[in-house]
């Protein structure tokens, strides 16, 4: 098995993604990642053409720009009602990063957000910030967030308040990330 160093990911070779069947870097963490795909198909529902793998998210924080990639989105009825965002260890610490990233990929509050370490997750209301579940058990299959999304606000946040999200992300995400991760970019 190949093993060579890229930034600060450990690459065991080469895998091939389970959502759009392209080639990818095999690293133990797109091994979580691929059984969250796996799990998302398999046990909870979703047709792959539901779910968005690797979703950049362009964002600006007062005079700084940057991206991130959001893990999975899944759609349903043309919105975005749920992202799942992975990063190893603690999930508490994942929270508020993940919530503003789901206030800023869309022009709407997306209903459901999963933090995961691919062991264990816990479900945001996107609207409220409030744990709604914990467990990968607990994320919604596609039957309950087709439930959630039909009561959904989908409401807009105001200018002030994605400025807010923007410099919680920009924090937790860019400035707060080690100088050799290159998931993240700083424009």
């Amino acid at each position: 098995m190949l093993e060579e160093k890229k930034g600060h990911h450990l690459i065991l070779g080469q895998c091939v993604d389970f959502i759009t069947g392209s080639t990818i870097c095999d690293t133990h963490d797109e091994r979580y990642r691929q059984s969250l795909a796996r799990l998302l198909v398999e046990q909870k529902g979703y047709p792959k053409k539901d779910i968005g793998a690797r979703r950049e998210l362009f964002f600006k924080a007062a005079d700084k720009s940057a991206m991130i990639t959001i893990d999975y989105t899944i759609s349903l009825f043309d919105r975005i009602c749920m992202i799942v965002k992975y990063g190893p260890g603690s999930l508490t610490t994942r929270h508020r990063p993940a919530l503003a990233a789901s206030r800023l990929l869309a022009s709407y509050s997306v209903p459901v957000v999963v933090v995961t370490n691919g062991r264990d997750a816990d479900i945001i209301d996107g609207a409220t910030g409030d744990i709604i579940g914990c467990g990968l058990e607990s994320i919604p299959a596609r039957a309950d967030l087709m439930e959630i999304a039909r009561s959904a606000p989908f409401g807009r946040l105001s200018d002030k308040q994605l400025e807010m999200e923007a410099r919680i992300l920009y924090a937790f995400e860019v400035d707060d990330s080690c100088p050799c991760d290159d998931t993240i970019c700083r424009l």
